[in-house]
């Protein structure tokens, strides 16, 4: 990686809106999921699926040039660093089990507070779930993936916040202007950088969050359209249904 970027700070978050976003219109690519797990050049480490949470799958689904331009990613990395990923696509049940969870956590933890108010919290630390074809959750899609770094014995580096945790410092720009933390600063410009050359955008709110192809990426782009929407692991069992009725087989 060029040392000049590892210099450079992480520009600070501009205005985001949940639902700004929502209305650029798709006009999907159909390309096709595919696993991490067959890669030799990146870490896979299925979050969700190790932690035992309900319908998580044990593999990291991407778009067909996510793929590609994780390895890009990973290439531009140190020597000394390797990319991992922890999820791709997501099933939506599983979006609205982490959305409806993080309500009843705020509901609980400030009674006093409107459903509304709590909603606009939630959603600033979690995607709300959609099945909309028109605006559907951003992981949905198979263009958002969830990653961090890992030295080369597969230790994971020090990001100054845990994957998903709840904190104003997970910000991906939060200990730029802080003094200390030195070492979570150089890690995450490392990951910033690398990940915005290869193509993607961040979610400012998770500096483990980057899309590529999807409503978000393209708001962050000022692209007119996404090419990603809604996409789904290969189900076997509709294959043969459609197989069998398209072919007549009986």
């Amino acid at each position: 990686m060029n040392n000049d970027l590892v210099d450079m700070k992480i520009p600070a978050t501009d205005d985001f809106s949940w639902v700004d976003y929502k209305s650029i219109p798709i006009v999907d690519n159909g390309e096709r999921l595919i696993p991490l797990s067959t890669s030799q050049h990146l870490v896979t480490y299925p979050f969700y699926a190790k932690m035992g949470i309900a319908n998580a799958i044990p593999e990291c689904f991407v778009r067909e040039t996510v793929f590609e331009k994780l390895h890009h990613a990973a290439r531009a990395l140190p020597d000394c660093f390797k990319l991992v990923v922890l999820d791709g696509w997501r099933p939506f049940s599983v979006q609205q089990h982490f959305f409806d969870s993080l309500i009843n956590i705020l509901r609980k933890s400030f009674p006093n507070h409107d459903e509304q108010h709590l909603f606009n919290q939630a959603k600033s630390l979690v995607s709300p779930p959609s099945s909309d074809k028109l605006s559907p959750s951003p992981h949905l899609t198979g263009g958002s993936v969830d990653v961090t770094l890992c030295d080369t014995n597969g230790r994971l580096l020090d990001m100054g916040t845990e994957f998903d945790e709840a904190s104003k410092l997970s910000w991906t720009d939060a200990f730029e202007n802080l003094q200390g933390h030195e070492q979570a600063r150089f890690n995450r410009r490392v990951l910033y950088h690398a990940m915005m050359a290869a193509g993607f955008t961040n979610l400012p709110s998770e500096w483990w969050h980057f899309d590529y192809g999807n409503q978000l990426w393209s708001y962050r782009k000022n692209q007119s359209e996404a090419f990603y929407g809604i996409s789904k692991p290969r189900d076997i069992i509709k294959q043969w249904e459609n197989e069998i009725v398209d072919n007549q087989f009986i």
